[in-house]
């Protein structure tokens, strides 16, 4: 008997191929079905928001902090009038906003309508999940900055001077591994709660964050110690999760803390990253360095050593010398230590020359990646850094004559906040290496 002459539905323009996959594919016309998950990327939990001081800003550009220090004591006089005293220090803070912050996209209606996942509700997270990340980034840099700082009241006198952060060293050897031991970080923990106790600071809403392999050799290594919630000891190991506090001090973990001048550790605890995410841009504080120009192109190359910016970060530039012009400019190319932008004004060429820059729409100082070198860690109170909002996390979107014109709608996230410490000392760095990073 012959055999039957298979109409297959699957080939396309009568293929012969006995294959799958490429030209010849047998099952090429078939549905190719949607699993139902996405790839996410690295969704990082956001957690500073409530773990410090929070103002809301109207009709105004900073906000101003009042610090009243100590006042003295004395005893009384018989017969002399109690007039009070002029010795009471008084100083102020002020944070001022950043710059509008955004990240949008463009959903084409067709495209929309094509799609068999919900393609909105997804761009709308990942939206979220960049302004959520930059608002921890910048609190917990502006946290390190106040462990490193004087208390903005600092009296004539010692009686009058209120106490400034704290460093401590985890150990004195500046690797990977030092900052991830637990013994160390435990015996850390206990000197962190000593120094805020000796310096007053409240008990009531003390928190660590630490980078996530610092948080897993915890559980893993000191499990047995008490630091794992009783109720869930037979799961904390597996589940990674359970570590309620050390020393009265709630522990968090995070991605967004300046983990030795990166952002997060790579795959191996011996290749520190920044995978997750851009390196630690610029601050306020201007940087220093120099800049040469190539003729008839308007491309400008800046050096500066660990500069810090990514491809695509936006810079206020100011030459100092030679012919460049001042303004807002965008990265183009960047290795370590030097980066690229287009300044189509300029045909002429330029040796190399000094020049400035920052962070486009930055206005308080965050640091530089060269800042956070040895840094692995923070412990803070509540009262240590404050965050002032003009205008919250939110997401708008497009619609009406503009969805028609463009058939397709603007996603957009919008954010303008900052942040800087209040109380440096309610802020705690840890640290290894031979000694704790410079102020800045």
């Amino acid at each position: 008997m012959a055999n039957a002459l298979q109409t297959n539905f699957g080939r396309a323009n009568l293929s012969t191929g006995a294959g799958y996959g490429g030209a010849g594919d047998k099952y090429e016309l078939y549905l190719k079905l949607f699993s139902g998950e996405m790839f996410k990327g690295f969704q990082h939990n956001t957690i500073a928001r409530d773990l410090v001081t929070k103002r809301t800003l109207k009709n105004g550009k900073s906000l101003q902090f009042i610090y009243t220090g100590r006042m003295g004591s004395e005893y009384h006089t018989p017969g002399t009038p109690i007039l009070g005293t002029d010795k009471t220090p008084v100083a102020e803070k002020t944070i001022v906003m950043d710059d509008l912050l955004i990240s949008s996209a463009f959903v084409y209606d067709l495209d929309e309508t094509l799609s068999h996942y919900d393609l909105r509700g997804e761009i709308s997270r990942k939206i979220g999940y960049a302004l959520a990340e930059n608002y921890d980034r910048k609190i917990f840099r502006a946290i390190t900055r106040g462990a490193r700082a004087e208390h903005p009241v600092t009296g004539s006198n010692n009686d009058r001077r209120e106490p400034g952060g704290t460093q401590i060293q985890v150990s004195a050897t500046g690797t990977n591994e030092a900052a991830t031991t637990a013994a160390s970080l435990v015996t850390a923990f206990f000197n962190a709660a000593a120094v805020l106790d000796e310096k007053g600071i409240s008990s009531d809403g003390r928190v660590a964050v630490l980078n996530p392999r610092q948080y897993y050799a915890l559980i893993k290594e000191t499990g047995d110690n008490g630091l794992i919630n009783r109720d869930v000891q037979g799961t904390g190991l597996q589940t990674g999760e359970g570590v309620v506090s050390i020393a009265g001090i709630k522990i968090f973990k995070s991605m967004n803390i300046p983990f030795l001048g990166k952002f997060g550790t790579a795959n191996t605890i011996d290749n520190a990253g920044d995978f997750v995410g851009p390196a630690i841009d610029s601050g306020a504080g201007s940087q220093a360095g120099t800049y040469v120009r190539t003729v008839n192109t308007g491309v400008t190359v800046v050096t500066k050593t660990a500069h810090g910016l990514s491809v695509g970060d936006k810079i206020t530039f100011n030459p100092t010398a030679g012919t460049a012009t001042a303004g807002a400019y965008t990265i183009t190319a960047k290795d370590a230590d030097t980066f690229t932008f287009t300044d189509s004004a300029l045909t002429t060429a330029q040796s190399s020359a000094a020049c400035t820059f920052s962070a486009h729409g930055v206005n308080n100082n965050y640091g530089e990646s060269n800042d956070f070198a040895g840094s692995c860690g923070l412990i803070f109170q509540r009262e240590g850094a404050g965050v002032v909002e003009a205008i919250g996390p939110q997401v708008q979107t497009t619609s009406g004559d503009v969805s028609v014109i463009y058939q397709g709608d603007v996603i957009l996230g919008r954010l303008a906040m900052g942040a800087d410490y209040l109380n440096p000392a309610a802020c705690v760095e840890l640290f290894v290496g031979s000694s704790g990073d410079a102020a800045f």
